[in-house]
């Protein structure tokens, strides 16, 4: 068996634990490639069809081309998806024009989520987070449990022994499932390339920049780069000694901005 079919496997594996143990379960999507991977996971689980609900965070301030994305992907996929803004936010006027990167992806995104959950009732996540993302990450489970008022108790993790896992949830709280935990950010896109996974294409090079992580437009750069292709990304990958999400401004604002931000619910 090959290192990404072993991958796909276990992925697969968490992807059907979750289903059985779990009643309400969604799913956010950000339609980057490790929100794609995730689908194309759960339509192998599942025989095609994804019995749960897509979840698109609308900050307000994604770039067209992944909206554009977003449409055709939920076409193409045959998707539910239900997209949620935090309007009261947005009315207070917060945003990048007026608060710095930590706040508002709090209250557009952490926020945003929560009152999701209040609506919906959600008792499990799956995400597409990986360990290699940043140190914060590193720290999670594959069931990972949140509290009532959508916070990580991040120094109080479960241990995950045998396969066994985190399950048990008392009202209000939730389960993040992360099935790509043990993934890499080369491992998705040599998924992707053996697949034919679609992903946006801002991930490839135009007038020699591209984007390796993508967020919101106002806080996510671009890299130097020229490679235009799935193989020219993977060999680059090999080779490149900068962080992933060095482009994003959210992670590097504060000293452990990240662990500040998904201790209050980020994902």
């Amino acid at each position: 068996m090959s290192y990404l079919q072993s991958l796909e496997d276990q992925s697969i594996y968490i992807f059907r634990e979750a289903f059985a143990n779990f009643k309400n379960i969604a799913m956010p999507w950000s339609m980057g490639k490790d929100s794609n991977t995730l689908i194309w996971l759960a339509k192998k689980a599942f025989a095609g069809k994804i019995p749960f609900p897509l979840v698109h965070i609308d900050t307000t301030y994604e770039f067209p081309e992944m909206l554009a994305f977003r449409e055709w992907a939920r076409k193409y996929y045959d998707i539910e998806l239900i997209v949620i803004v935090n309007e009261e936010a947005r009315k207070r006027g917060v945003g990048y024009e007026t608060h710095d990167p930590v706040t508002v992806t709090h209250e557009l995104k952490s926020v945003a989520l929560q009152q999701a959950l209040a609506k919906y009732k959600w008792d499990a996540l799956v995400t597409g987070i990986r360990r290699d993302e940043d140190s914060t990450r590193a720290k999670e489970r594959y069931f990972s449990p949140r509290t009532a008022d959508n916070e990580w108790e991040y120094r109080d993790q479960p241990p995950e022994f045998w396969g066994q896992f985190t399950t048990a949830v008392r009202p209000g709280e939730h389960v993040r499932v992360q099935p790509l935990l043990d993934w890499t950010e080369l491992d998705v896109w040599e998924y992707v390339r053996r697949e034919g996974i679609p992903v946006p294409k801002m991930y490839f090079a135009k007038d020699g920049r591209r984007y390796r992580s993508l967020g919101c437009w106002p806080i996510t750069q671009s890299v130097e780069s020229q490679v235009d292709t799935l193989e020219g990304i993977i060999e680059e990958l090999r080779l490149t000694k900068t962080a992933e999400r060095a482009g994003r401004a959210q992670d590097h604002h504060e000293r452990n901005a990240m662990q500040k931000l998904r201790a209050k619910g980020f994902l």
